[in-house]
């Protein structure tokens, strides 16, 4: 039987605006093929999140009402963020999950290789997790490739801890668990990949990884 906390888990997926998204891929992409690139993986994103057996919804968050219009046209809610940060973004989008959602899952946009098996195998890993302590908040997360940011991110109930994203993340939420004694789960898998460099969308080539906007 699945964990009560666990019967509505909303995906956040925030988003930078067009302009200035994936701006470290400047040299080999320019910038109306940055911004075809994070279009073609937002609706990628959303589309295998939609199509996830164990999460109820996805929220967008972005400063950019276009991305955010496009995001609804893919199936998914919408959040115009008014703050400035990362984690200020997807405190709104938390909120914004409601007050039914028992888990929320942080999924970023640049991650290629991203499917509805791998979001749902989160999901169960963070299931049997939960039999073993079911009284104690759970922080499940995938690490970057380099083992220092974080790609997905689960939370068990949603506020569990507070969002720490930036430099050394993934250390940053571990130590954040630790804090308040939660259950602390790392996965390894698709969802370890992103692009964040030029060397990123050769590796991507080299795994038949389609990224390219419009195909």
């Amino acid at each position: 039987m699945t964990p009560p906390r666990l019967s509505h888990v909303v995906a956040l997926v925030p988003v930078r605006s067009l302009g200035g998204a994936k701006s470290r891929l400047g040299e080999p992409l320019d910038a109306e093929e940055r911004a075809d690139l994070v279009l073609a993986l937002l609706q990628r994103t959303v589309e295998q999140a939609l199509a996830a057996t164990r999460l109820a919804g996805v929220v967008v968050v972005s400063q950019d009402t276009d991305l955010l219009r496009r995001a609804r046209a893919s199936g998914a809610a919408s959040l115009l963020q008014e703050t400035e940060g990362l984690n200020a973004g997807l405190d709104g989008a938390r909120l914004a999950a409601g007050a039914e959602a028992t888990a929320v899952m942080v999924l970023p946009v640049d991650l290629p290789a991203i499917t509805a098996w791998a979001i749902d195998q989160l999901v169960e890993a963070a299931d049997l997790a939960l039999v073993e302590a079911p009284d104690r908040a759970l922080v499940a997360l995938v690490p970057d490739q380099h083992g220092k940011g974080t790609n997905a991110l689960l939370l068990a109930p949603p506020d569990a801890i507070p969002f720490c994203f930036g430099t050394s993340s993934r250390a940053e939420h571990a130590a954040a668990a630790e804090a308040v004694g939660a259950t602390y789960l790392e996965l390894d898998g698709p969802l370890a990949f992103d692009l964040d460099t030029s060397d990123d969308l050769l590796e991507a080539d080299r795994r038949g990884l389609d990224h390219e906007a419009g195909r």
